[in-house]
């Protein structure tokens, strides 16, 4: 699918069904910027004292170590994936079923999953060691963010699927292609259409930051380091899920020899709407984040292309987010779950 992508422009709203949702990042193009004379940028200075923010403690102190684990929940769900029912004569050990799994769990672009019927629940799951199943279902994932499930994709999934049951000693039964198909390309409709993702951009007003002045404060935040050089996250509540907001700044000031004397003139703040529950009030807190680390730091919020972004452009976000919101849930795909995660990837 080609995501719609949400970034802050303000004007120019595309209407789909009954969702209004602003596309920032294409409706306008700002006006070129006069050149800056070339002088050397004037950093600012690493805070000595936290003062900015009360208390003065740090606002992260948890080393995350003992963050509450997601459930262990089958992956499958006729709602976005083909699914095929595999029956065997006899139970089958996990181990031999691991064993007959193939080299790879992609079908072309999309994911693809065997989970076995547990011999002692009658529940399925994801297939482990040291386990029996009586029988197994395979998925391929109807539609992601690279477009809807085709022909040649779904023969490959047979082709898969038939290898994996011959293995174990089973009998594939398939659902029809063409119908499978036009399930990919109706949801996948449905998802380019509710897709969204906010980008904000902090500048600065005047000085410019080093890295590890915007690393101290987004710190201060809740943001930790990222596994790419210039990447903070704000972590979620549970590990293993997406975190909630991405802050990023220049990869190559992140990784120069001597990042004190690095220029960063801005940085941006990201959300993958579909992504974050709406519960966990991601919108509220990317602005928040935004709006504080732009006080603090002399800089202004903008949509990326320098045009300021005031509270009225913020509100109509908001609430264009909570009508995209509403028509997730309607269709069981709401923000934050499984199935939204999967589809919105």
């Amino acid at each position: 699918m080609s995501s719609l992508q949400l970034s802050l422009a303000a004007i120019g709203a595309l209407t789909v069904g009954a969702v209004v949702v602003y596309n920032y990042w294409t409706s306008r193009k700002s006006a070129p910027r006069q050149a800056e004379p070339q002088t050397e940028p004037e950093l600012a200075a690493p805070d000595t004292e936290p003062a900015l923010f009360e208390p003065r403690e740090p606002v992260l102190t948890d080393d995350f170590a003992t963050l509450p684990q997601p459930e262990r929940k089958p992956l499958l769900d006729a709602l976005i994936d083909a699914i095929a029912t595999i029956e065997v004569d006899h139970p089958v050990s996990g181990d031999a079923a691991l064993a007959a799994l193939p080299a790879t769990r992609r079908v072309g672009t999309k994911p693809f999953h065997v989970e076995g019927c547990s011999e002692l629940s009658g529940e399925w799951e994801v297939l482990a060691a040291g386990r029996r199943y009586s029988a197994f279902q395979a998925g391929v994932q109807l539609a992601n963010r690279v477009g809807a499930l085709n022909n040649i994709e779904f023969s490959e999934f047979v082709v898969k699927t038939q290898a994996f049951a011959d293995a174990v000693g089973g009998s594939a039964s398939f659902s029809d292609m063409l119908e499978e198909v036009a399930r990919a390309r109706e949801l996948d409709q449905f998802a380019s259409a509710h897709d969204a993702q906010l980008s904000f951009t902090v500048c600065a007003r005047a000085a410019a930051w080093s890295p590890g002045y915007i690393q101290q404060h987004a710190a201060r935040m809740g943001f930790v380091a990222g596994v790419i050089p210039g990447r903070m996250v704000l972590p979620a509540a549970v590990a293993g899920l997406p975190p909630i907001l991405s802050l990023t700044f220049d990869t190559q000031a992140a990784m120069a020899e001597d990042p004190a004397m690095s220029a960063i003139r801005e940085f941006s703040l990201s959300l993958d709407v579909p992504q974050i529950a709406r519960e966990d009030q991601p919108f509220e807190r990317l602005r928040e984040a935004a709006r504080l680390l732009a006080e603090h730091m002399d800089g202004v919020v903008t949509d990326g292309n320098g045009q300021i972004l005031g509270e009225d452009v913020l509100d109509q976000i908001a609430t264009d987010l909570q009508q995209l919101y509403d028509a997730l849930a309607a269709r069981e795909l709401s923000a934050g779950t499984p199935q939204a995660r999967r589809l919105f990837s």
